[in-house]
């Protein structure tokens, strides 16, 4: 029986991490993203607070959570801003995820440390500008040389934390008659010739968030470098995908959250035709089904969460939870736009701000219609059962 009630451990959790989003990150985040600037000063207190080791093994300087720890962090981060919630999740999940999954003692002891102490951020470089969901279309290239080193060349575009990272973690095409079964992954530190960050790419949401291209031309690499074994980087990729998901599906919930409380708070204070909005049924009927669709993401998040900490298998239960949590995500923040009428549409609330915000979550990490794909797969295979025991 899973347990959907939060333990002692988890309830101080969530209230230690909702104080500090309100004291650190709800003062700032609207000028952060307004300047479109990555907020350097925040990392060294998510480090202090252990949140940037979250996925990291103690013995390496790390937090070591739960899957449903991780969650509990993202969604309170995200209730905030999102810009901090994905550089959290994705240097968390993606980086040292990889690091933490396929790496040597020696690299685990040599990158993990600083990863987790916000000393050094993490990046993941998979999409490229012709291959985003369609991993077989990647083209960056990975030569193996005589001496046993490697030679990388290509674009990756879409990188999280693309100019600020100090330890990026690559995927590039090993035996390209494979195709994603091709694929490995290697750790480029910042400032290797022949490696630098491309353009920032200016998006629709997440302004703080720091996003580029990566431009690789002749980048020479040990085979101590190399993260996992030859050709099972993408075999890797869909393990780290399948933890990675329940952390974006934790960020949509967090954005529909804070966008519903502000609709909320607004509906209760905002009077029209002699009453509070609150008490208009239309209005009532937008919190009613927001309220509904969170409470509906979560569970299936929790699940999730609990089922990889369990130690099951989750590729269909992580799948149906981004699926959802992100499509309430939008429709939620779509509501709480629609609840504040014109001034929803201003800068001036932050409803404006989680709706594009939210868009990202139906995008990254796998699409919408690519987790569509996963679900049907898995059901049509007999392989997951949607309940633990039940078929």
């Amino acid at each position: 029986m899973i347990d959907f009630e939060l333990g002692p451990e988890l309830q101080l959790l969530q209230q230690t991490i909702r104080e500090f989003a309100r004291s650190e990150i709800l003062p700032h985040c609207a000028r952060w993203n307004e300047e479109e600037r990555f907020p350097h000063e925040i990392i060294p207190k998510l480090g202090a607070l252990g949140l940037l080791g979250m996925t990291v093994p103690e013995r390496y300087g790390g937090s070591e959570m739960s899957l449903q720890a991780v969650a509990l962090v993202v969604e309170e981060l995200a209730a905030v801003d999102g810009s901090v919630a994905i550089t959290v999740a994705s240097h968390n999940g993606l980086c040292c995820g990889h690091i933490v999954l396929a790496g040597t003692e020696e690299q685990k002891q040599r990158y993990l440390p600083d990863l987790a102490s916000g000393r050094v951020l993490g990046a993941w470089a998979l999409t490229e500008p012709g291959s985003g969901s369609d991993a077989a279309a990647l083209r960056t290239r990975a030569h193996r040389l005589p001496d046993g080193s490697w030679s990388l060349s290509g674009t990756k575009t879409f990188i999280t934390q693309g100019s600020v990272a100090g330890t990026y973690v690559i995927m590039a095409l090993t035996t390209p008659e494979r195709r994603q079964h091709g694929i490995t992954a290697f750790i480029v530190e910042k400032g290797t010739p022949g490696f630098r960050p491309g353009r920032v790419i200016k998006k629709m949401g997440l302004h703080a968030s720091d996003t580029t291209e990566l431009e690789l031309e002749d980048v020479r690499l040990p085979d101590s470098q190399r993260l996992g074994e030859v050709d099972r980087g993408f075999v890797d990729t869909l393990k780290i995908l399948d933890r990675g998901r329940i952390t974006i599906a934790a960020m949509a919930l967090g954005l529909g959250r804070g966008a519903y409380e502000a609709a909320l708070s607004y509906a209760r204070q905002r009077h029209a035709f002699g009453r509070p909005l609150a008490q208009h049924q239309a209005i009532q009927n937008m919190l009613a089904d927001s309220a509904t669709e969170l409470e509906a993401a979560r569970l299936l998040i929790r699940r999730a969460a609990w089922m990889h900490d369990a130690g099951q298998r989750v590729t269909l239960q992580a799948a149906m939870a981004k699926l959802y949590a992100a499509r309430a995500a939008m429709r939620v923040c779509d509501r709480a736009v629609q609840i504040h009428g014109g001034y929803g549409y201003t800068r001036e609330f932050p409803v404006e701000r989680a709706l594009r915000d939210a868009k990202l979550c139906e995008i990254g990490e796998g699409t919408n219609e690519v987790q569509r794909i996963v679900i049907s797969r898995q059901l049509l295979s007999g392989g997951e059962v949607l309940v633990s025991g039940v078929p």
